[in-house]
């Protein structure tokens, strides 16, 4: 009893809306149950997948930038030679240690040394002056485009960070 003239007393102050709100509240409510059910419904017999399945191993599910998975796959590339800067060792008398360039440390290696060249271009594309001012998508879309520069650079200038990187932790 003292709720109802709790709400009338409420409805009445705000001139009905009260239960207006209260009607459109109820209304939401049920639409957003409906839409549930049929999600349910849809995904019936389909079972779920949890992002571990979607995407391959060490990769974030939506990551677009190309990965370094299969990169190298012949049989010389288990048995190479490093090169760039791991080749240039100040002692010549040390003997040079190989490399499997088809094992995931060398992938790993490779992402590690493709982070630090997107941070070098990352440092030479804050010198260019843009003339269209500071659009968000254009700078979301630009920086990924300089991520596959920056993967395309690793896979074939041959800097060797990769190889150092790889011999150090060998």
């Amino acid at each position: 009893m003292t709720l109802g003239l709790v709400s009338n007393t409420y409805s009445s102050i705000n001139n009905g809306n009260g239960a207006l709100q209260a009607a459109k509240q109820n209304a939401d409510n049920a639409k957003f149950a409906e839409l549930l059910e049929r999600m349910k419904k849809q995904d019936e017999g389909r079972g779920t997948l949890s992002s571990d399945q979607i995407s391959e191993s060490g990769r974030l599910n939506g990551d677009f930038k190309s990965s370094f998975k299969g990169t190298y796959s012949l049989d010389s590339d288990k048995n190479a030679d490093a090169r760039g800067a791991a080749a240039n060792q100040a002692n010549s008398h040390v003997q040079q240690k190989k490399i499997d360039r088809t094992s995931e440390l060398y992938e790993k290696s490779m992402e590690l040394e493709s982070y630090f060249v997107k941070q070098m271009l990352s440092s030479m594309r804050k010198t260019v002056i843009k003339a269209n001012g500071n659009d968000f998508a254009q700078n979301m879309y630009e920086d990924m485009l300089y991520d596959e520069y920056a993967t395309n650079m690793t896979k074939t200038a041959g800097f060797g960070l990769a190889d150092q990187i790889y011999l150090s932790l060998v």
